[in-house]
């Protein structure tokens, strides 16, 4: 027994040796223990979807970034964002190729949910198109959609956009892709009208019977004595919707102008992604925030709140894959 012990000895040592080797590489590439409590790295397609977004509308600015796009790219476009929502990623991706568009799966850290990204790669450009980006829902079937048409300009309603997305399954947020004042006379203003990639996409949707809510911003002395104004634009087949949503937003202590019950400005009643909407029977609902709704912080949670109580029936009514 005793003759053993050297080496038992010597093989203790070693493998001490061994481990304070390996305590001390673990250290050296993840840092201390001090440390531990940083999160951990972020994976590749990870991103936050706030501050992707954010970092995208950050260049947007009038009188340039915008340019009109023909009729074939804007149906293009369109068709291919149809068929991610059929399932055929490998035409979408392909077909959006051609147009100069490009497909990818992203993670957002925040919801933890998987969305489908199509975006220009001209964004980056020293001369970018503006024709918008679009997010799907991976996990659920789109059923929905939150539509900001005018961001930047209308300050806050890119990021009120991503809350919605987050806040129920099955959406679609499509973000215009330029300042509305970014292009000669009213063509980067997708609100208002119909060639543009933006309008395509959501008259894509509407064609395929989705209910969309679009935000916009209205300035403090637009509508005095009123947080929102909420309309259906020319359509009917929101109003129920309309209706839930006013009461909801009253109930988080907010000031609302029902456009179907009284002369509100604002109504949204040209919106050319109403008009499509009331063309296919689809729910649509246009809604003006206020400054102090959209400069973030608890009034636009509990605004967000208020609009989950729709996306969430939309979404219930969406059978899940």
């Amino acid at each position: 027994m005793r003759a053993t012990r050297p080496r038992t000895i010597t093989i203790a040592i070693v493998l001490l040796v061994a481990a304070g080797l390996a305590g001390a590489l673990t250290t050296l590439v993840h840092g201390s223990r001090g440390t531990a409590a940083r999160p951990a790295p972020v994976r590749p397609g990870q991103i936050d979807l706030a501050r992707t977004v954010a970092d995208y509308t950050s260049r947007f600015g009038p009188g340039h970034g915008y340019r009109r796009p023909s009729q074939d790219d804007r149906q293009a476009i369109a068709d291919a964002v149809g068929l991610l929502l059929d399932g055929h990623r490998r035409q979408a991706e392909q077909q959006l190729s051609q147009r100069d568009f490009i497909l990818r799966n992203i993670t957002d850290q925040v919801s933890g949910r998987h969305f489908a990204e199509v975006a220009d790669r001209t964004d980056d450009a020293v001369a970018p198109r503006g024709w918008g980006r679009v997010y799907l829902d991976l996990d659920h079937r789109p059923g929905w959609s939150v539509q900001v048409p005018h961001p930047v300009f209308d300050r806050g309603t890119e990021q009120l956009g991503v809350q919605v997305l987050r806040g129920s399954p099955g959406g679609v947020l499509i973000i215009a892709g330029a300042h509305r004042k970014a292009g000669v006379g009213n063509s980067a203003d997708v609100a208002h009208r119909e060639d543009t990639v933006f309008s395509a996409v959501c008259d894509e949707l509407a064609r395929r019977g989705m209910p969309g809510i679009q935000l916009h911003g209205f300035a403090a002395s637009a509508v005095p004595g009123y947080d929102v104004v909420a309309s259906t634009g020319t359509g009917t087949a929101g109003r129920q919707d309309g209706l839930r949503l006013a009461d909801a937003l009253r109930a988080h202590d907010f000031s609302v102008c029902r456009a179907w019950a009284r002369s509100c400005p604002l109504e949204g009643t040209e919106n050319v992604e109403g008009h499509a909407a009331a063309a296919d029977h689809v729910p649509f609902l246009h809604v003006e925030l206020s400054p102090t709704v959209r400069a973030g912080g608890r009034p636009a949670e509990r605004a967000v709140t208020a609009i989950d109580e729709i996306t969430r029936g939309w979404a219930a009514s969406t059978a899940t894959p």
